[in-house]
């Protein structure tokens, strides 16, 4: 079997390339991948090659596929796994595996299984820790996205608050309390937004900044304050750039006390200071977003964490009970991870777009891997439409859809696109 992949020779090297996947093993699956969404972490392990934690040190002579949030169709399976996965059905992945102490991930770390290739090769521990999940939903992207979603929501659960005289550590944000998502207009802070309104605990205060005028706007279209309420949640958003007293006025927003539950979207030092300054008593601050560098930090108030509670903590995904709550949620229709989509490309355009990824505006890069396509914002599917017809539908079928990518859009594609070729 042949596949055409992106693949990582070291810093700031990816190649698109074809070549032939060996026969696979009684314990390992191969599978055609259909869709993969870039992550910024690929950026992060694209520049730093070798310097990355989960990038093999031959890689330069062993090459690894990139791409982890990926989903596609179960193409042959090995007999060991034959009980369990049947050729055919479509499959959803949790990429942080933890196999064994080793920090080995699909996209960093393996030569025939990565997310940005039209085929690859499951390993048996990926089977052995329950990573590879039969997939029964309508579309493909939804099941790629399940995997942001699912750092959003171990996000959620891993925040934790306590009580005064106990040392029990309660899991979880604080129901019907006071939550702010700082620098959350972009794509993992548009999903923190839909999680908070339709997860089983939400807030009953979300505040939600940025310091965009033109992201905060999109996120008001999508998330009207309306639908919130409706939801049991009082929403507002806030620009930061335009107000003197950031903190202060994000304080007063909460009656003067403060936020229970913080979470950090952008590796800022201002950003984060900011979020410590708003933490209520016991208020915990999740720094989500992750720094490329290691010496990054901020100043913290240790006053307030002694005498206030007040505590810090990071995430840097989800584990599989997330990524299977991310779906179930998705099937049901209660959280929209399209919401995140702004662009849509083909496999040729991976590697300019991973390393272009920061200079980028806009959410989530949707990766069809069959398709040879140059990345192109939603935005801009009407005007690409006055000269390719295709464009042209696309537009038509996402401005049905107020500007969100859905499944008639990835349908239509799929359908009408013409595919790469292998050779």
């Amino acid at each position: 079997m042949k596949t055409r992949a992106v693949r990582l020779y070291g810093e700031n090297d990816l190649r698109l390339e074809a070549f032939e996947l060996p026969e696979i093993k009684e314990d390992e699956i191969l599978v055609e991948v259909v869709s993969d969404s870039v992550c910024m972490s690929t950026y992060k392990a694209a520049i730093l090659g070798k310097k990355h934690k989960r990038i093999p040190q031959d890689v330069d002579e062993n090459p690894i596929i990139v791409g982890h949030e990926f989903a596609g169709n179960i193409v042959k399976v090995g007999a060991k796994w034959k009980d369990q996965f049947k050729e055919g059905n479509k499959f959803a992945q949790q990429p942080a595996l933890n196999y064994k102490g080793s920090m080995w991930s699909p996209g960093y770390s393996y030569m025939y299984f990565g997310g940005d290739a039209t085929y690859n090769i499951i390993p048996t521990e990926v089977m052995e820790l329950g990573c590879l999940l039969n997939y029964d939903g309508e579309t493909y992207y939804e099941a790629s996205l399940a995997e942001p979603m699912s750092c959003i929501i171990g996000a959620f659960h891993a925040n934790y608050h306590t009580e005064m005289g106990n040392y029990v550590h309660k899991m979880g944000i604080v129901e019907g309390g006071k939550m702010a998502l700082l620098a959350a207009a972009g794509p993992m802070g548009l999903g923190a937004i839909d999680y908070a309104l339709h997860c089983d605990r939400r807030p009953e205060l979300l505040v939600v900044t940025d310091i965009d005028d033109e992201r905060i706007e999109r996120a008001k279209k999508i998330f009207p304050e309306e639908e919130a309420q409706k939801c049991g949640v009082r929403l507002i958003f806030v620009n930061t750039a335009k107000i003197d007293d950031a903190a202060g006025h994000l304080k007063a927003l909460a009656g003067g006390e403060g936020f229970d539950d913080v979470f950090v979207f952008a590796p800022v030092q201002r950003v984060f200071e900011q979020g410590d300054s708003i933490l209520a008593r016991d208020g915990c601050l999740n720094f989500f977003a992750g720094p490329t560098d290691t010496s990054f930090s901020a100043s913290l108030n240790l006053y307030n964490i002694h005498y206030a509670s007040t505590h810090v903590m990071g995430t840097t995904g989800g584990n599989t009970d997330d990524l299977i709550e991310s779906l179930k949620l998705t099937e049901k229709k209660l959280i929209n991870p399209a919401v995140m989509v702004t662009h849509i490309g083909g496999l040729d355009s991976v590697a300019e777009t991973v390393l272009d990824l920061p200079n980028i505006p806009g959410g989530k890069k949707l990766i069809y891997t069959h398709i040879d396509m140059e990345l192109t914002a939603i935005s801009d599917f009407e005007e690409r439409g006055k000269t390719n017809t295709h464009f042209a539908r696309l537009a038509e079928i996402t401005g049905r859809n107020n500007g969100l990518w859905c499944a008639e859009a990835e349908k239509y594609l799929l359908e009408n696109w013409e595919k790469n070729c292998v050779v």
